[in-house]
């Protein structure tokens, strides 16, 4: 275990009800809602208006600078509205709605790219960023921005498929039944950064283990290793993952190209493979919709911008004694405040839970155990910093490396106090965040004074 990673918990993993079940294909709802803000990033710009006719991967969204991706058209049929709709982050944001034809007509822009055995880095990164594809783990960081920051200084690609949170089985579903676009997607990495690419899985997905190594077999493969990973949370955080394969540690306040290592989720790799061989941007995602409060849990492929009431329709709707939704894990997932807030591109699960699950409590307390300092990977001190937040201490707050945060529940699991640590330091962060903003509006506006 020389290169495992410090901290980290074993949560019951929770995932018998959907790890067996192939994925099915959700039929496209009547009306897609798809946002403008699908990714880490400036939102795009809509580049159709209402009364269009659209297509399947027509682009209908243009990036705004570099650290952005295009959206495109998930179905086919009429827009009949640019409008702010309410989106998943809890925000309403500006989306682009679709009456769907059922026809699925595909747009004349998507067409495969000829030669892929020939592709260089640069045209790799003209494919993602046109595909509009981003990191399909929950992050949404656009994925050409990643692989172009990285030519000629990465050493290490990793594929993370660890998939370490509770209940979600998206990913395992992909590598169990789409090896050959997971495989076809790290070989195109291989070939654009000219290294050996590690996929990186947790040990309790040893069938994903060998249909992946069947499938590098099958194609001659030398340079995609298939690296069988300790189960333990966060080992799906790339800092940790790199740690994990490489043994080399991300320093504070950096990124895993600090120390040459690339990381991509594992269905981004399968979208980079579509992207090439087929044409298609990202307009679909594989979907685990699971948790007590869920009727019939099911893997699903579901189109970006379907409702989350139709996700969960298909799924035979939620129980009556339901009283949390959360898009993503139970560890890092958010907590949705509308039905009506579609599907994205970072989506990977939803979760309903009954109220036989509520624990939170009244009033909860610190008792200075340090059980959170002992599980946190990024061996930070939470309980120190929950201090500091409480007391809007926000120079000791960004000191103690709050932003090295990652904010993975670890502590807040853990906690006998049941603190709402992980909501605090969000909180803490975008105070800070908005502290600086005002002191850079001051200051600017103080020059311009000066100037006058």
């Amino acid at each position: 275990m020389a290169k495992a990673f410090f901290g980290g918990i074993h949560p019951n993993p929770m995932k018998d009800a959907t790890c067996g079940k192939a994925i099915e294909k959700l039929e496209a709802p009547d009306e897609v809602v798809i946002p403008m803000s699908l990714h880490i990033g400036a939102p795009c710009t809509p580049v159709v208006a209402v009364g269009d006719t659209v297509k399947v991967g027509q682009k209908i969204g243009e990036a705004a600078g570099f650290v952005s991706a295009p959206v495109h058209a998930s179905v086919s049929g009429t827009v009949v509205a640019v409008e702010a709709r309410p989106h998943f982050n809890g925000l309403d944001g500006m989306a682009v709605v679709i009456k769907n034809d059922h026809q699925d007509t595909i747009s004349e822009d998507v067409r495969p790219i000829a030669n892929p055995e020939s592709i260089t880095g640069e045209q790799l990164v003209e494919i993602v960023k046109n595909a509009g594809i981003v990191g399909c783990g929950g992050a949404t960081f656009p994925t050409h921005v990643k692989i172009s920051g990285g030519l000629g200084k990465v050493d290490t690609v990793i594929i993370n498929a660890a998939e370490c949170e509770p209940y979600i089985t998206s990913d395992h579903r992909i590598m169990l039944e789409m090896p050959e676009q997971v495989i076809g997607g790290a070989k195109l990495l291989a070939q654009a950064f000219g290294v050996t690419v590690h996929i990186g899985i947790e040990d309790n997905k040893m069938d994903a283990v060998e249909i992946l190594r069947n499938e590098i077999a099958k194609q001659g493969l030398t340079n995609i290793v298939v690296d069988p990973e300790h189960t333990r949370y966060p080992q799906g955080a790339e800092k940790q993952l790199v740690q994990a394969i490489t043994g080399r540690q991300v320093p504070p306040g950096g990124l895993p190209a600090d120390i040459g290592c690339a990381v991509f989720n594992v269905d981004t790799a399968a979208a980079i493979y579509r992207a090439v061989t087929t044409g298609m941007p990202l307009i679909r995602r594989i979907v685990t919709v699971a948790g007590s409060g869920t009727i019939e849990p099911k893997n699903l492929e579901v189109r970006v911008g379907t409702p989350l009431k139709c996700v969960f329709d298909a799924c035979g709707g939620v129980k009556e004694t339901t009283f949390k939704i959360i898009m993503g894990g139970p560890m890092m997932g958010h907590a949705q405040y509308n039905m009506d807030a579609p599907i994205g591109k970072g989506t990977n699960a939803l979760l309903a839970f009954s109220e036989k699950e509520e624990k939170t409590v009244e009033n909860p307390v610190c008792i200075r155990c340090g059980k959170c300092v002992t599980v946190c990977p990024m061996h930070l001190e939470p309980l120190v910093m929950n201090m500091y937040t409480a007391k809007d201490r926000l120079e000791e707050l960004e000191a103690a490396n709050l932003f090295d945060c990652i904010e993975c529940g670890s502590c807040s699991y853990i906690c006998p106090g049941r603190v709402h640590l992980v909501h605090n330091f969000r909180t803490g962060k975008q105070k800070i965040m908005n502290k600086r903003a005002a002191e850079k509006a001051a200051a600017e506006a103080a020059a311009k004074a000066e100037a006058k």
